[in-house]
């Protein structure tokens, strides 16, 4: 059995090489840039991990795992255009440095490569994994457009909000778990056992994910401090502030909210913090792991085959959090 550092790096071994044609390189290039950003490559890595869950890595599992790498970028280039977002992992985006329009088609031709490479898979799984991968990216796109929606709506409740992370974030890491596992020929059930896991873990990678945008360090994640307060973003930890703060804490938040003042982001972290949803967000992140780790020890699999998925998910939650 291999670990989650193993296999990545086997993983960016293959993933490295080129993946597009060389003409036009307007086109290509911003692609192949915004590649070179690196990343953990968490998803594809989980994919193999589920496969490895059940039998040995199979060739179509490289194949799912590229393509799940692939869409997640493609997903990542469209977000930050709709998010405005200047920096992705410390670097220009890829519409700040190409332009919006370029930006939108390298996004497209990565998802077309990524059909290419689920095009590669044995017969006998190509049905059900096309439908898993399809099933995903619809999600994905549910939970980006209710993102936006969330930013003109003045209320937006927790259940809301974790039904948005659930598709557009949780669902793509419970995804590449069970079409690693059924390419791995496991049964109906412990497919099911192993997307709720990758779900529930997924929502607490989001919770913890949106608390280092506010209270992270940004030189060491890569990301503008408070880009979700910028962007006017109802996370759970604007949502639940909203639930504990004092009249006179709501009126700044509404005024923060419709201004754009250059101290927004200390001041609404400051409310934040006051409001002792940091704490609270914490308790919500430990109760979707536990939920996680239920499914999880109800997979019908020999303890030493999941020892690595284990590691990697407690990896996970410990991002300084």
């Amino acid at each position: 059995m291999k670990g989650f550092e193993e296999l990545s790096k086997e993983f960016m071994e293959r993933f490295n090489n080129n993946h597009f044609p060389d003409h036009p390189s307007s086109l290509y290039e911003p692609a192949s840039y915004f590649l070179g950003m690196g990343g953990k490559r968490i998803r594809p890595v989980m994919c193999l991990m589920g496969n490895e869950l059940f039998d040995q890595i199979t060739p179509d599992a490289w194949q799912v795992s590229m393509a799940i790498e692939l869409f997640h970028n493609f997903s990542l280039i469209h977000d930050d255009i709709m998010d405005h977002a200047p920096l992705r992992r410390g670097m220009p985006t890829v519409h700040e440095k190409y332009g919006e329009s370029t930006a939108l088609l390298s996004g497209d031709v990565m998802l077309v490569v990524a059909y290419d490479y689920i095009n590669k898979i044995g017969s006998s799984y190509l049905h059900k994994i096309i439908h898993i991968f399809n099933r995903m990216a619809m999600k994905v796109c549910e939970g980006q457009q209710m993102d936006m929606n969330f930013e003109k709506s003045e209320e937006v409740s927790l259940a809301d909000y974790l039904e948005m992370i659930e598709l557009k974030t949780s669902v793509l890491m419970a995804s590449s778990l069970q079409m690693g596992a059924i390419l791995g020929g496991t049964g109906e059930r412990n497919s099911q056992l192993i997307y709720e896991f990758g779900k529930n873990l997924g929502l607490a990678f989001q919770v913890q994910d949106d608390y280092l945008d506010a209270f992270g360090d940004p030189l060491k994640f890569g990301k503008q401090l408070g880009g979700d307060i910028v962007a006017n973003k109802k996370t759970f930890l604007f949502i639940k502030t909203l639930e504990f703060a004092n009249p006179g804490q709501l009126r700044e938040l509404k005024e923060l909210i419709n201004s754009n003042p250059p101290d927004k982001v200390q001041r609404v972290l400051k409310i934040f913090s006051a409001c002792g949803v940091d704490g609270w967000a914490k308790d919500l992140k430990e109760e979707y792991f536990f939920k996680a780790m239920k499914h999880f020890e109800d997979i019908a699999v020999l303890s030493s085959r999941k020892e690595p998925l284990l590691q990697l998910a407690r990896f996970l939650l410990q991002r300084d959090f």
